[in-house]
């Protein structure tokens, strides 16, 4: 790390507390939706807290967007930030998602992929509130890289094997329809959680 990138983290360490805060609050939300999934339909209540973590997660990246809009000096490039911020927003986006589409669709019981997927989920987010304190110091974020990638990729097989059982158990159409939806949004957010795992990657690649 150059004197010049150590002086201005030292000087702001406010976007580095708000990316943590962004990636506990995520850590969060997929716990609840994990908790849904397996205790469906007997806890619909989690939806409520569940849609508050994305209200946080919502607040937490206008605090940056904010901050990006007032300040000049930034300790990592402004782009950067904006696509970190982002990013994780987008991971909140899609669990919340997943769990208003468990209550529109008036879902009886959950399907044993989703609760595989919804924990494959839980575990990226994890990975990456676990990396996400190394960008303080552009530490090695290399073994949690390639846990999310290992993640992503179980979770393309669970969604494969999901639509498969669909297509082949004679389930009634529209059954087919709202849960091939709620597969489709639970992978995004796990190719989600890959696309955070790049962008933090390559922060760190830029600033080593």
């Amino acid at each position: 790390m150059s004197r010049l990138t150590s002086a201005l983290i030292g000087r702001d360490a406010t976007y580095f507390n708000l990316f943590e805060a962004a990636a506990t609050n995520l850590v969060r939300a997929a716990d609840l939706l994990d908790q849904m999934m397996a205790a469906w339909p007997e806890r619909p209540e989690l939806a409520r807290d569940i849609l508050v973590c994305e209200q946080d997660g919502d607040r937490i990246t206008h605090d940056i967007v904010n901050r990006l809009n007032q300040t000049f000096v930034t300790p990592i490039e402004r782009e950067d930030i904006l696509e970190l911020a982002t990013g994780l927003d987008d991971v909140c986006d899609f669990i919340e998602e997943v769990s208003d589409y468990m209550g529109l669709y008036k879902i009886e019981a959950p399907m044993e992929q989703a609760q595989r997927l919804a924990h494959i989920l839980l575990q990226a987010s994890r990975q990456i509130s676990e990396a996400m304190p190394l960008l303080r110091d552009f530490g090695d974020l290399g073994p949690h890289s390639a846990e999310i990638h290992r993640l992503e990729n179980d979770g393309d097989r669970v969604v494969r094997e999901a639509m498969a059982s669909l297509f082949d158990n004679g389930i009634d159409p529209m059954v087919v329809i709202r849960w091939k939806d709620i597969y489709e949004r639970l992978e995004d957010a796990i190719d989600a959680t890959e696309r955070v795992a790049n962008i933090l990657s390559n922060i760190v690649i830029k600033n080593a």
